[in-house]
């Protein structure tokens, strides 16, 4: 399949309903090789086409594109050590299940902790989400099952916070966005920067059904959200900058950004690159795992890719894979989530990922 191929295959995307609109760009031996923006960035309550250039709301790749290599650079740097257990930079966890899990097992997925909880409902601030998830209870003892989880990835960047004596977004242009001259990714997008970027979901109709009866007398969000994260932790909880979810950018710099993590040694001491994309499992039953990443398993959405390869999705409708052995870096940002949640991304997202290894 070459590109005219897999542009026809975004297009059906469009049409069948999965995502209004899309960008997706690949790059192989460091060259472009497609690109394409299909369909609208915002249907509802107006039309906006999808351009190249669009920002979108990446979601949980803002754990893998922000706070893995922040924390990877302090490890680095000797402010923080993977090893040690969570509570000694987050002392409100002391005495808690969580507290014991590690810094490493925050990052691999393996504290036990759920993969969410609105945590908003009852807690705003930094200080008060850290209480609030030391009060959840763990779905599995520490280190002995892979769980997929935001509220460990929100104590990992936390306790980076904590070390550092910086938030998380100031972390991100320092050790991320300068070294790698990425001049549009980042947190709370200034006014400007709405007329340019994918619009989500109208209100937060997902999260509100998610919450339930304790939910009802929440203040939520109304209207089609432009521009600002759709997460509700981050958003309600964490002002918009959190270390899960909240970051913002076009596919252009998402690709610079997943080639980096192909050629370290300018940004990240090369050793610590090749940890982060270690089996990070230790024992754990579930899918392997690097630190944040999803490595390469035949049920993962970018299994055509090489033994190597790597990658990570987020909520909204964006996914980043990495094949090392061809140097090949392949990014789909879509804005499945408006004006409401859509059905079939997962499938259109391996098809795909799986026509972007034949392509190349």
């Amino acid at each position: 399949m070459r590109g005219r191929e897999l542009g026809t295959l975004l297009r059906r995307g469009v049409e069948s309903g999965v995502f209004p609109g899309a960008v997706a760009v690949v790059c192989a031996g460091g060259q472009t090789v497609f690109q394409d923006a299909v369909g609208h960035a915002q249907v509802q309550p107006e039309r906006r086409v999808m351009s190249p250039g669009a920002l979108f709301d990446l979601a949980s790749l803002t754990k893998v594109l922000c706070t893995v290599p922040v924390i990877l650079r302090l490890c680095a740097d000797g402010r923080v050590d993977l090893d040690e257990p969570l509570r000694r930079w987050l002392p409100e966890l002391e005495g808690a299940s969580a507290g014991q899990a590690t810094l490493r097992q925050a990052l691999a997925h393996t504290t036990g902790l759920p993969a969410w909880r609105p945590l908003y409902l009852h807690a705003h601030g930094r200080e008060a989400v850290v209480r609030a998830i030391a009060a959840v209870p763990l779905e599995a003892v520490p280190g002995s099952r892979v769980l997929y989880s935001d509220l460990g990835m929100l104590l990992a960047g936390f306790a980076a916070e904590r070390a550092a004596g910086v938030r998380v977004d100031v972390l991100f242009q320092e050790h991320v966005a300068a070294p790698l001259g990425l001049r549009e990714a980042g947190f709370r997008l200034p006014p400007d920067g709405r007329n340019r970027c994918a619009a989500t979901e109208e209100g937060n109709a997902y999260e509100r059904g998610m919450a339930g009866e304790a939910g009802r007398s929440f203040r939520w969000r109304e209207g089609v959200i432009v521009g600002e994260v759709h997460d509700g932790n981050a958003y309600y909880a964490l002002d918009g900058v959190a270390p899960h979810a909240g970051l913002f950018s076009p596919a252009s710099e998402v690709v610079r950004a997943g080639v980096a993590w192909l050629r370290p040694g300018r940004w990240l001491p090369e050793g610590w690159v090749a940890e982060a994309l270690r089996d990070q499992r230790r024992g754990a039953r579930g899918e392997p795992r690097g630190l944040g990443w999803v490595l390469h398993h035949r049920e993962a959405f970018f299994a055509a890719f090489g033994p190597r390869s790597f990658g990570h999705t987020g909520f909204t409708g964006t996914a980043v894979a990495a094949d090392p052995d061809r140097e090949l870096v392949a990014v789909l940002l879509t804005n499945r989530v408006h004006p409401y949640v859509r059905e079939g991304i997962e499938g259109f997202r391996r098809a795909f990922f799986d026509a972007v290894a034949e392509m190349v």
